[in-house]
């Protein structure tokens, strides 16, 4: 085996970490470090891109001591990060000029009204989004709007933007490299991703110069070096996180699925290399390994998974960790006819209400608080259903297995139910940080430290199969009474009205 290792970068929303990987994609060293995050007022969510770079430099050196190596035996280095968050800084100073807007900012909720309301049609079908906030767009007309001078020096060329791949990536090559990758640039909305480039109407429609956007570029090409460790290393691979999990478990195929379950889901499906757009689900690219040849992605996002868990903890203190759920729900062999939608923040893919509430239905004397775990655990595969079943109707593509991740997908009891709710088979891989093991297999297919596809696909290891045990008519019986469940969450808080 080779004395030569890959290091994943993997920024995420509230920590950041390191991983590095050997040849038989093993992990031999882990950084994190978490750092602050900002809340200026309601509806805003900040990060310090300073306090990012300096937790990211510490998990990086964290893992390489942990790993027992030298910096001069990393062959390579992928970069995977939040999406969506967005950083402009000065081109000068190297110094951002105001704090990073992250993807969970709702400020600019007015500028994406306006373009839903009169754009939704071309955005759509150009970047394969909706208007929302929670894209890069709108966040940087905000800023070039608001920051004091941040428009006239946008305009002299003077200011970047960024997501956070592009920053880390312009901090490691100590300013030399400007980029960013195909699934990263189509999380901004400001990206076509039929013609593969910037979208000028868009730009236009938010008075965003061109001169401030990075390259786009492959998800698996050497950008640049970074010489911070003391060695000259390749930084070579660069993909959003959610896509990054997608490569991560090998769904290199035409109607491969994965779903990663953290505080959200996120489920992502390969549907090659012609966009199908859908109304009730994104549309986005996975990545790219060779320039101007992308392979796209349906993806639905479920906004409370893992954070139902939370609630059930902290909001009611039914359970003091997170991991009593799953004995506490496999102390009762069903829910008690108890049905559980958490929609605390509205519903989303492919509801998409935000006025929906969260509902517990089917409750009697004899229910428990066993039952309500369970019924907070078989939620979570629910969701997961409603949003395959739209993956299949409108990629007209039949899912025959799912692939697993996230924190939840440890829970046998949650993913037994997944398989069965589906009547599908659930796969879960025995290493299951899909994101950065992703990005590290792109930056080593750029340096030739694994040589294709079939190579990663030989070294991807599952750990557990779950089949399928429930019959059709209960499985049919009992997706009837949760959609009859959602149906009486949505449009709660509408039908109430306002003063």
């Amino acid at each position: 085996m080779s004395n030569n290792f890959i290091l994943a970068i993997d920024e995420g929303t509230t920590s950041a970490r390191a991983i590095i990987y050997n040849q038989d994609l093993e992990i031999v060293g882990i950084g994190q470090h978490e750092f602050p995050q900002h809340y200026p007022q309601p509806g805003y969510v900040e990060h310090n891109p300073h306090e990012i770079w300096n937790a990211q430099m510490l998990a990086i050196k964290e893992a390489i001591e942990k790993a027992k190596i030298e910096a001069k035996q990393i062959t390579g280095i992928g970069v995977t990060n939040q999406r969506e968050t967005t950083i402009l800084w000065d081109v000068k100073s190297g110094k951002p000029i105001y704090n990073a807007i992250v993807w969970q900012d709702r400020r600019t909720s007015n500028i994406t009204d306006w373009l839903k309301a009169n754009y939704f049609r071309m955005i759509k079908d150009k970047t394969g989004l909706v208007p929302d906030p929670y894209f890069s767009g709108s966040k940087i007309k905000w800023m070039l709007d608001n920051v004091p001078n941040a428009r006239e020096k946008a305009e002299r060329g003077e200011i970047k933007f960024g997501t956070i791949d592009t920053y880390l990536i312009w901090k490691l090559t100590n300013g030399k490299v400007h980029v960013t990758d195909y699934s990263n640039a189509s999380r901004t909305m400001l990206f076509n991703i039929n013609k593969l480039e910037w979208d000028r109407e868009i730009l236009e429609l938010l008075k965003i110069p061109e001169s401030v956007l990075p390259d786009v570029k492959p998800s698996s090409q050497i950008y640049g070096y970074s010489e911070i460790l003391g060695s000259s290393i390749p930084i070579s691979g660069d993909a959003g996180d959610q896509q990054a999990a997608l490569f991560g478990q090998i769904a290199y195929e035409v109607g491969e699925v994965k779903s990663t379950y953290g505080t959200g889901s996120f489920i992502l499906m390969n549907i090659g290399n012609n966009p199908i757009f859908s109304e009730n689900i994104l549309t986005t690219i996975a990545w790219g390994i060779e320039d101007k040849k992308v392979t796209y992605a349906l993806e639905g996002s479920v906004f409370i998974t893992g954070a139902a868990v939370q609630w059930f903890r902290d909001g009611l203190r039914a359970i003091d960790v997170s991991d009593e759920i799953e004995p506490l729900a496999a102390s009762t062999p069903d829910t008690g006819g108890v049905y559980f939608v958490p929609a605390f923040v509205g519903l989303g893919a492919p509801y998409w209400d935000p006025y929906a509430r969260g509902l517990i239905i089917g409750i009697t004397r004899g229910t428990t608080k066993a039952h309500i775990a369970r019924a907070i655990l078989e939620s979570i595969a629910y969701q997961t259903r409603d949003v395959i079943e739209v993956m299949e109707k409108d990629s007209g593509i039949k899912i025959n297995v799912l692939k697993v991740d996230g924190g939840a997908a440890k829970d046998n009891l949650l993913m037994q139910f997944q398989a069965d709710i589906l009547g599908i088979k659930v796969v879960r891989p025995r290493i299951m940080e899909t994101t950065s093991m992703g990005v590290a297999m792109l930056a080593g297919l750029a340096v030739d430290y694994w040589n294709s596809l079939e190579e990663l696909k030989q070294k991807w290891k599952i750990d557990k199969e779950f089949i399928p045990s429930m019959s059709e008519r209960e499985r049919e019986k009992r997706y009837k009474a949760w959609k009859e469940a959602v149906k009486r969450s949505m449009g709660w808080e509408k039908s109430l009205g306002s003063e």
